[in-house]
């Protein structure tokens, strides 16, 4: 059977290779590349301009990102998730730490002083629900780090600093079930997805030098029926049950690889169910300093 992109399929092809046992490589293999056509077209040109940037190219949409590379060099931040068990005067206690914030968080700046040194933002619904918060804050701000892909659909001010997120890989693995990431430590060339913007933000960090790198707020679990946030964007996920699989693979590899080049990478959430990474409390973290 040939199947082309431009051609696309029938409905009643399509219905029935959903239906058709996972047990059968053959059709998993059509089924992949059925949705490889239709949801990801433009991957095979994310993924040459990623090969051409490994090899030198100057790609100009990405000059502001490569001018933060290395600017804090062996320095300490801390990433701030939304996760539940953050709380404000844990914000009021890193007040002076290099920090980067995300998603929602713009949304308790009128309750606290602290502000996050750095903010970050990849997901295309969320930053729907969240621009107005975010141009209220930070349009005029150039330590915004948005992904490339918000370009497509939202004007976003010149001085945000775009990455080259590269989202759509996971599904050109061959195995449509299987959750599988890839770690950049050059933000420049690629910012892999590891299922969340916190996994994202690990990778920029890293390519701008921090050596010791504290997670606050990452509870990484979904209880069902209850509060998931420590404030809400209004984008509701209907796959926030199994977040916490997809994102615990790419916590994973992300510890995989600070391990190897020596980057500290520790949870200083109250709570919560990630367990990849070392815990220590917070208040214990703020009185060490680099050595």
């Amino acid at each position: 059977m040939l199947i082309s992109c431009g051609g696309g399929l029938g409905v009643s092809i399509k219905e029935k290779l959903i239906y058709l046992s996972d047990t059968n490589s053959l059709f998993k293999k059509i089924k992949l590349y059925y949705w490889r056509c239709k949801d990801y077209p433009d991957q095979h040109n994310v993924e040459k301009m990623i090969r051409k940037r490994k090899t030198g190219f100057d790609d100009k949409k990405f000059a502001a990102i490569r001018r933060v590379e290395n600017i804090h060099k062996g320095d300490r931040c801390f990433i701030v998730a939304t996760g539940p068990s953050l709380t404000m005067s844990d914000l009021e206690l890193i007040k002076d730490e290099i920090t980067f914030g995300m998603n929602s968080i713009t949304r308790i700046f009128d309750k606290t002083d602290w502000r996050p040194t750095y903010y970050g933002i990849q997901d295309r619904q969320v930053y729907e629900k969240m621009e107005d918060s975010i141009l209220d804050y930070y349009r005029m701000s150039d330590n915004v780090f948005v992904a490339d892909q918000l370009g497509r659909y939202f004007q976003l001010p010149a001085n945000f600093i775009q990455f080259p997120y590269n989202g759509n890989y996971h599904i050109y693995r061959g195995a449509y079930e299987d959750y599988s990431v890839d770690f950049s430590p050059n933000a420049y060339e690629v910012v892999y997805d590891g299922y969340s913007i916190t996994y994202s933000l690990i990778e920029i960090a890293i390519y701008m030098g921090f050596k010791e790198i504290y997670l606050l707020g990452a509870d990484c679990n979904y209880p069902k029926g209850e509060k998931n946030h420590f404030v809400e964007s209004g984008f509701v996920d209907k796959n926030a049950a199994s977040n916490p699989i997809r994102m615990r693979v790419g916590y994973q590899a992300a510890k995989e690889y600070a391990d190897a080049h020596g980057i500290k990478i520790v949870n200083c959430t109250r709570g919560g169910m990630l367990e990849t990474f070392k815990r220590m409390k917070l208040e214990d973290v703020l009185k060490e300093r680099l050595k």
